[in-house]
């Protein structure tokens, strides 16, 4: 999911600790998404291991540098095989990031640092270096399937350093609203 992070206006403390993910509101569902936006980069099954290969080539949709859907409410009507996350398929779905805060909940952990919900701040998940930001190659309108294999990366499945932290780095500070 890539819709731009917002916090829910009912929230009441750490929601992802105290409910299911049955049980959230669609609000506090669409807050779990962190902005990273990987879960939109092409991606490649080894169809004898079932590995999975990321690449860093995006979704027609994706705007990059936002890092977010250019039409989030009708993906699925633009890009068919998109694939809509929810409590159920979250569990069972492969190819979620390490990062993933949907991922991450699913399995009983909780949210990085950098993730919205904890630090306030939806260009923490861009300073962490968690983001494709600035590493989006193309789109699949300009490469070919047949191509793909030519653009897989590892940093997707991957976390920075600085991202696995307890907490924020000093060396990133606070980041000022102009």
């Amino acid at each position: 999911m890539t819709a731009p992070p917002k916090r829910p206006s009912d929230q009441d403390g750490f929601f992802w600790k105290t409910k299911t993910l049955e049980e959230m509101s669609g609000d506090e569902w669409e807050s779990l998404c962190d902005g990273c936006a990987r879960c939109c980069l092409e991606k490649l099954e080894d169809e004898d291991t079932g590995k999975i290969y990321f690449t860093h080539i995006s979704c027609k949709l994706l705007d990059a540098g936002l890092c977010s859907c250019k039409d989030y409410s009708n993906r699925s009507d633009q890009v068919p095989d998109c694939v809509r996350l929810t409590p159920e398929n979250v569990r069972t779905l492969n190819w979620l990031p390490p990062s993933c805060g949907y991922r991450l909940v699913a399995e009983g952990r909780d949210l990085y640092w950098w993730h919205p919900l904890i630090s306030g701040d939806p260009n923490t998940v861009h300073e962490a270096g968690v983001s494709v930001r600035g590493r989006v190659h193309g789109t699949e309108i300009d490469v070919n399937d047949a191509d793909l294999e030519d653009h897989i990366v590892r940093w997707p499945g991957l976390l920075p350093k600085q991202a696995r932290l307890k907490k924020r780095p000093k060396a990133l500070g606070k980041t000022t609203k102009a």
